[in-house]
């Protein structure tokens, strides 16, 4: 489905957008999607709407199959991109796990705004873009995916977020469709 509508408290949520994992190969070149993110964090901070930008500093305990060490990455790995253009309005969430709720006060602040839907993008699309999806819409929020400011590191695990997983969760639309309905609200 097309996103169709965005509430009048609706709240961006930029994951992982940055220095270490923006260099990795994609499925869709990471120079469109600091794009599409850069155009939805400026259209959300015009309407006065707030933006979350999520960074990942470490990952979750326990035994996976395939596994990612995190030593030896450089000392700024965790920054948030340039493209961002992070501002003191902005809210800022680092998480260890997949998705940007967990063990984070992010549920929190949200409903002290008074946050009713989320707009989720970023990297990648299966991990914390999916998991944070899905843990918005266990807690009661709209949720809508910005499908062309996200991608992932397998066109596998992407396609199956966006055309299985999705659309049980909320709306899908573009940068641009988003950005026209915040002209609407």
């Amino acid at each position: 489905m097309t996103v169709t509508t965005l509430d009048p408290k609706t709240a961006l949520i930029v994951i992982d957008l940055q220095k270490g994992l923006v260099g990795l190969p994609t499925v869709h070149p990471m120079d469109g999607i600091l794009t599409s993110a850069a155009v939805l964090t400026a259209a959300f901070r015009r309407h006065g709407l707030p933006v979350v930008l999520v960074n990942a500093t470490g990952v979750a305990p326990g035994r996976t199959e395939q596994s990612r060490s995190l030593d030896g990455l450089p000392a700024d790995w965790a920054d948030l991109v340039p493209e961002l253009d992070v501002q003191l309005s902005d809210l800022l969430v680092t998480k260890r796990t997949w998705s940007a709720f967990t063990h984070t006060d992010l549920e929190a602040q949200l409903k002290a705004l008074g946050v009713t839907q989320v707009v989720v993008a970023g990297v990648a699309t299966s991990m914390g873009v999916e998991s944070t999806a899905r843990h918005g819409y266990e807690l009661g929020l709209n949720v809508t995916l910005a499908l062309d400011a996200m991608t992932d590191l397998s066109p596998e695990a992407h396609d199956n977020s966006v055309t299985r997983i999705f659309p049980r969760l909320g709306e899908t639309g573009s940068t641009r469709e988003i950005v026209n309905l915040l002209h609407c609200a």
